[in-house]
């Protein structure tokens, strides 16, 4: 199929691995898909250790099923990208764990007290089921289903989030403040979760004429704006005054001026270069080094010798 054709018959689900696809269509989706896998992975790797930290038994069965989930996710994400033959799951992962993979924003800055857990289990998650409910739409036919079942499963993540954003909002004084102190460090960094601006954007113009996105980063992050600071407000948190947000009553909308956002950061941590990140990586690095010995187990022929490490 040539790229003319496909889009010509862009349109959701509309290509699956029985079509021949173009390299440009291929490259673009794997690019795609590889990215939202990473981010699932990389994600459940920050908030692991918070599956520990929380602070009942229901709080911690349900941040374990989190984690688990979000890596169920990564695979599920892999498996949608090899089918398109560019890379293989091993490829991603590897590239993943030397620093060559790249994930979303968020994920790159450390989280180190449970008042930031809602910053990602709600916010964050908030505005990723924005993107993916539109990715139930995408072209590519294998990754608008794994959207089905990973949709299905962030509402409840999203319900987690915000059960423990409501405790704390409504805690001691201590908790209280310690909870705004998070949303002022983590606000600025939620809103760039979409990604550059239109007229900044190098991919979205052909992911859009290909079917795999279907709405720009700027109508995401409106849609999400118009939905979260209402939320915001109505658990008692004060927006910051910067970046600063602008109210359009009449149109019934807000809008940031996003001269006030960090972009040259925001690049900075795009490309794997910003400090924390970094270390992010690194731990993710010793994590799958760690459990090579898995998959070599995995890999080794019935009746093969047994692996070492199992020895």
């Amino acid at each position: 199929m040539d790229l003319d054709t496909v889009k010509q018959r862009a349109g959701p689900r509309e290509f699956s691995p029985k079509d021949d696809m173009p390299e440009e269509y291929r490259k673009a989706a794997t690019r795609m898909i590889q990215f939202h896998a990473n981010s699932e992975i990389m994600g459940a790797y920050l908030e692991k250790p918070f599956i520990r930290q929380a602070p009942s038994l229901d709080r911690k069965l349900a941040f374990s099923a989190k984690v688990q989930d979000e890596i169920g996710h990564g695979q599920l994400l892999y498996r949608a990208a090899e089918n398109l033959g560019v890379k293989t799951r091993e490829e991603m992962l590897d590239e993943l764990a030397d620093g060559r993979g790249k994930f979303l924003n968020c994920f790159h800055y450390p989280m180190e007290s449970w008042e930031e857990v809602p910053m990602i289990g709600f916010f964050v998650d908030g505005a990723a089921m924005r993107r993916q409910a539109t990715l139930k739409n995408t072209s590519w036919e294998p990754y608008a289903h794994a959207m089905d079942k990973i949709c299905f499963e962030e509402g409840f993540h999203i319900k987690h989030g915000e059960s423990i954003l409501a405790e704390l909002a409504t805690g001691s004084k201590a908790q209280q403040e310690r909870l705004q102190a998070a949303f002022d460090e983590w606000w600025p960094r939620i809103l760039q979760f979409f990604g550059p601006t239109n007229d900044s954007s190098t991919h979205h113009d052909f992911a859009s004429s290909v079917g795999l996105k279907t709405m720009t980063n700027d109508e995401l992050r409106q849609q999400f704006l118009n939905a979260y600071l209402p939320k915001a407000e109505r658990y008692g948190l004060e927006i910051p005054d910067t970046p600063r947000i602008v109210h359009h009553e009449d149109e019934g909308r807000y809008e940031v001026v996003e001269e006030d956002l960090d972009w040259d950061e925001f690049w900075t941590v795009a490309k794997n270069e910003y400090e924390p990140g970094i270390g992010q990586i690194d731990a993710r690095e010793a994590a799958q080094e760690a459990v090579e010995w898995v998959r070599e187990s995995m890999e080794t022929p019935a009746g093969g010798p047994a692996p070492a490490a199992a020895d």
